[in-house]
Order: C-alpha cells, then structure tokens, then sequence
C-alpha cells in the first residue's frame, strides 16, 4: 500500500486528489499539510511539514510556490518522493528542485494530464514538419483565480514548438507596445483569465491561406488529480532523479 501525503490539502485540487485517493484501495493518506491546518479530516493535517515526525512514501503538492522550502526540507530529510504539480517556480527555484532531484525521486510537471503531454508531442512534430512556412501563437485560457499568467502548461507548449523548430524562437507576451509587424521567428503567447474555466489551450500554426489549430480542453480537475496519483504511484521504487510526464506516458506505453 503506497502511504500519501497531500501538500496544500485544504484547496481544490488538494481536496480532488484526497477524494481520489480515498477511494483507492492501494492508497493510505498518512497526513495533510497546509497552512490554515484542519481538525475536520480523516487525517492529521498539518500547518508546516516541520510539524509532521514520520515519513511517507509520496507527497502530492498542489499548493504554492512558497511552499516549496519546508516541503523540499521535510521530503529530503524524510527521503520522501515528491510530486510537484504546482506552476510559477523562480528559476532559482527550479534550480533548488533539480538538486533535491540527486538525492530524491522528484516528478515535475506545469500540467499532469496525460492530454496536455500527447498535445504537446503533436506540436513538436507539427513544427518540425511545417518548419519556417507557418506562424506559431498559443493561447491559454483559465478561470479568474489563476495567478500566474502566462500558465506553464503554455510554456511547456512554446518549448515543445521550439523543440521542432529550425530556429530558436522568441517568445512574445503582448502586442500592445511594439509597434512592428510580427516577426518571423516569434511565438506568440497570450493569456485570458475569467470565469470558471479549467484550462484550454490551443496552438495555431498559421500559413500561407491555411491554419491548422491543435486544441486541448479540460472538463474538470480531475484529470490533473488522476495525473498526479498516477505519478505518485510511477515513483514509488524510483532512483533519485527529476521525472517527467514524458516518462510516465513511455512508461504507460512500454
């Protein structure tokens, strides 16, 4: 049985992902972390890791970027295995995760759908393909909560493009003050936030009188919550090292 800690319990997603584990029998939440704490769970949860003695197998974090220090601290000392599915890490951040990554299993990703993961292989073969001839734009949609903008799944997408590029683009977040035609080597990246949208993005590869669109919508949370319980269960075992969704789906697919 994969024992679980759930890092930012109290949110959505933290809530959606207890509700998954719960009914999975191969799963036991040994405990909860987040900052307004709770009495009110089937489990103890906690205000700091600091405050959690034991150990686990995996920890899910669906929190924040300040998070980040007390969990590594904790999951480094604990030898716990870590999920991070949280967006909006500093690159001085990214560069702390990749060097827990050498003592512990990390599995890192802006986006756990396993959705997301096929567009992007699409994207990156469809630049390969279409090379110089056709303009690349994102667009990311999400709800009006959503901080970070634009969202890391976009980014993941720019560079899956880049990846199939004949060139090295540069990325462009608004129009508004350049005064110029577009380039010829830009992608384009916008953001919208509003209402209750999960998360739509959508890459266009517009040509000469023709435009091909590769779209991807989330219906609900849940498929970023099953991602994440997949990836926990993808680690148990692991050698210390930074995963990727990309290993899980050749995992999945042999």
């Amino acid at each position: 049985m994969l024992s679980l800690v759930i890092s930012g319990c109290n949110g959505h997603m933290g809530r959606v992902v207890e509700s998954i584990c719960s009914a999975d029998p191969d799963i036991q939440i040994a405990a909860g972390f987040d900052l307004l704490g709770s009495g009110e769970r089937e489990f103890p949860v906690f205000s700091s890791p600091a405050q959690f003695s034991a150990g686990a197998d995996a920890a899910i974090d669906f929190s924040h970027p300040s998070a980040l220090d007390s969990l590594l601290s904790w999951a480094l000392e604990r030898r716990v295995a870590l999920v991070l599915a949280t967006t909006g890490y500093t690159p001085e951040q990214l560069a702390q995760i990749d060097d827990a990554a050498r003592s512990i299993p990390i599995f890192r990703s802006a986006n756990m759908s396993l959705g997301i993961n096929v567009l992007m292989d699409l994207v990156r073969r469809t630049a390969a393909i279409l090379g110089e001839s056709y303009d690349v734009e994102i667009v990311e949609r999400h709800h009006r909560r959503k901080v970070d903008a634009p969202s890391g799944t976009a980014l993941m997408l720019a560079q899956a493009a880049a990846e199939g590029l004949p060139y090295a683009p540069e990325y462009v977040y608004e129009r508004q003050s350049v005064r110029r035609p577009r380039g010829d080597h830009e992608i384009g990246i916008s953001s919208v936030r509003g209402g209750t949208i999960v998360g739509e993005h959508e890459v266009l590869f517009a040509g000469r009188d023709e435009v091909i669109e590769l779209h991807h919508s989330a219906q609900s949370r849940e498929v970023f919550a099953n991602g994440a319980v997949r990836a926990a269960k993808f680690l148990a075992g692991k050698a210390p090292g930074l995963y990727s969704m990309t290993d899980l789906v050749q995992a999945v697919t042999g």
